[in-house]
């Protein structure tokens, strides 16, 4: 039976600065009676992340920059948090009532650079991105598997919004050890023809797919495990940036 099984893992506390997100990984499914297994693929919000890492910025410490407050007048955002979406960015993609698409320093296209204030403490308090997710998750990776002996795949996830689709969704983010992309380029569909474009997003597809078990509103669940999903490559030296369509392939800008 081709199964896929999605667990979400319940009880870990709110992430703190300094905090080792695999231990508190692992220790919270030990709690819950799971038994980590080889394959399966580890799913984590960023805000977690980045408030393990120290990333939380109080905009009551920002000074907007006239390009800032400019863009603030335009979107009917707070200066400060402006300043902070600009400080994150490294394109501006566009701009409009209420919002802000970027291209972030890392390379993904975000709503406000990825800045989000669901899930922190303190009014003022906002978190952007990891500064390099992908390390986040290898990070996240290698202290599972020195704790546990077993080999996982981890997924950093945020909530994007797509072109042309209502509603957001979980896409990746940061990745390790499982390649984003299934590239079924080659293969033979029902009828014998030959794919020629199909590849896969698996990587933002696990992401959605952990969102059902997780949530940003009060659940406080920012982590699930997706098992019996086997047909993922397990590479390293892997990046989320393979998932962003390249400038000029990208019909929407």
């Amino acid at each position: 039976m081709n199964t896929v099984q999605v667990i979400a893992i319940e009880g870990l506390p709110l992430s703190k600065e300094g905090d080792n997100v695999g231990q508190l990984i692992v220790d919270t499914v030990k709690r819950q009676g799971i038994q980590l297994q080889e394959r399966d693929v580890v799913v984590v919000t960023h805000v977690f992340v980045s408030k393990a890492e120290g990333n939380i910025v109080n905009l009551d410490t920002v000074e907007p920059s006239e390009r800032a407050l400019e863009i603030a007048k335009q979107t009917n955002k707070d200066p400060a948090l402006v300043e902070i979406i600009l400080r994150e960015a490294k394109e501006i993609v566009r701009v409009g009532p209420n919002s802000i698409i970027t291209e972030t320093k890392m390379g993904t296209i975000s709503a406000n650079s990825g800045v989000d204030r669901s899930n922190v403490l303190g009014e003022r308090n906002v978190v952007p991105l990891p500064k390099d997710p992908n390390r986040s998750a290898q990070n996240i990776r290698t202290e599972i598997k020195r704790l546990t002996g077993i080999n996982v795949a981890v997924i950093v996830s945020d909530t994007h919004g797509r072109p042309f689709r209502m509603g957001e969704i979980n896409v990746a983010i940061g990745v390790a050890g499982i390649k984003p992309i299934r590239d079924r380029r080659g293969e033979k569909d029902l009828f014998g023809y030959t794919l020629r474009i199909k590849q896969t997003a698996i990587a933002d597809e696990l992401s959605s797919a952990a969102e059902l078990v997780m949530g940003q509103a009060n659940e406080g669940i920012p982590a699930a495990i997706i098992r019996g999903y086997t047909a993922y490559q397990s590479v390293e030296n892997v990046s989320a940036t393979e998932l962003t369509r390249p400038k000029e392939k990208d019909l929407f800008r």
